[in-house]
């Protein structure tokens, strides 16, 4: 049911260790006393203290020495915001040679010897821009007596990827799992594939997906969906549609996301009726629309001259309970019936989204003011203009003068 019939027929981050457990004086409030009676009362305002003089601290050599004299306090080295923050102050104050020191400091200690703290080190080398660090963090793994496993080299090929290199990326993701006894998975295959379709090698991203799968890895849904995005986007729709078919032949179902791909397409093909029949389809086999859905699908019919069908689209949404028109929905409808000249609607519409701190921009705004003023209607205009007046962050004076320009022209 799921194939694409001819023509009309529908057709990251390295994972962290759980933060130690904090003593209880800090982190709960239900047994403050035995805590209190098994430390000195001065630690703890001691290790509270540090976090904040690290989020607080803007001199990068200051913030290094305050760092690593806390390279023992497991609440700041625990602490993945307090470590990525202090890494993320130095990258961009260029001290690189700080960060080298600290993180290469951090290997030495024991949470050297857990996988997931190698891969929070490997991840911020790659974040600070420094990813020939990052790769011999991982080819030394055994140094510090920390097991590999495909979470580690997944961490490192995620780092290697922002080189956009090619080659290095082929040889790391052919020599290196052999090499470490490393079993691949389908989270591997899909950064890969993620990898290769952004930097618009689409023929290869789908030779990976082969390949992978001639391995025993089998591909998911996120598999399929990418490829299909990509195929779109470069208009190969063909390519697009056929790996639609092979997903569902293969027993992958399409998820939300998939979904919103294949109707993404549709509409920018001008397709809308064919995305309302993937609509329905989706509602059909148990799989909700969403927002981003119904946003689309309205927006389809609005841009082929069919703002009925938008209205009726729009107003099955609001009789839905889990969804409601959010900022982009209303956007695109009071953008689309002001185009329609329907600004009684457009009003009301406009009027609802402002008192929620909605607003649609400013064009569109003018372009409702001059309809109203148009037909007569002050009182609507005045009222538009006092919501307009009232948005938090507010207009600037400029876009606020234009605005209430077109009220004095009566």
């Amino acid at each position: 049911m799921l194939s694409l019939r001819p023509i009309r027929r529908f057709c990251d981050a390295a994972s962290a260790p759980a933060p130690a457990p904090a003593p209880a004086a800090i982190g709960s409030k239900t047994d403050t006393s035995s805590t209190f009676s098994k430390q000195p009362p001065n630690t703890i305002p001691l290790q509270e203290s540090a976090l904040s003089k690290l989020k607080a601290e803007r001199d990068p050599d200051k913030l290094f020495v305050l760092f690593k004299a806390n390279a023992h306090n497991k609440l700041v080295i625990e602490n993945r915001f307090a470590f990525e923050d202090t890494v993320s102050r130095l990258a961009g104050a260029r001290r690189f040679d700080h960060i080298e020191h600290l993180l290469e400091h951090q290997k030495t200690l024991p949470q050297g010897r857990r996988e997931g703290f190698i891969m929070r080190i490997i991840m911020l080398y790659g974040k600070a821009g420094m990813i020939k660090h990052a790769i011999d963090t991982f080819y030394d793994m055994h140094l510090y007596g920390c097991k590999r496993t495909v979470k580690s080299f997944n961490a490192a090929l995620k780092v290697l990827i922002q080189t956009r290199d090619l080659r290095a990326i082929e040889a790391f993701l052919t020599d290196v799992p052999p090499k470490f006894i490393v079993e691949l998975d389908t989270y591997t295959v899909n950064i890969v594939i993620k990898a290769f379709c952004e930097m618009d090698f689409l023929d290869r991203a789908y030779l990976v997906m082969v390949k992978m799968e001639k391995l025993g890895i089998k591909p998911d849904v996120i598999t399929y969906t990418t490829l299909i995005s990509a195929s779109y986007k470069k208009n190969r729709c063909e390519i697009g549609n056929g790996l639609w078919n092979l997903m569902v032949y293969k027993g992958c179902r399409p998820n939300l996301t998939t979904f919103n791909v294949r109707i993404q397409h549709l509409i920018n093909r001008r397709l809308a009726w064919q995305a309302n029949d993937v609509m329905r389809l989706m509602q059909k086999i148990g799989i909700d629309p969403d927002e981003v859905t119904y946003n689309l699908v309205i927006k389809g019919f609005c841009q082929a001259g069919y703002l009925e069908m938008a209205k009726r689209v729009y107003s099955s949404l609001e009789c839905r309970s889990e969804y409601k028109p959010n900022v982009k929905i209303y956007q695109t409808m009071i953008h689309y019936l002001c185009k329609g000249g329907e600004y009684n609607l457009a009003y009301t519409r406009c009027k609802d989204c402002m008192r929620k701190n909605w607003f649609p921009n400013v064009d569109t705004i003018h372009s409702l003011l001059q309809g109203l003023m148009k037909n007569g209607q002050l009182g609507e205009a005045k009222m538009i203009m006092t919501l307009v007046r009232s948005r938090i962050p507010p207009f600037s004076s400029t876009q606020l003068d234009s605005l209430q320009s077109i009220l004095s022209k009566t």
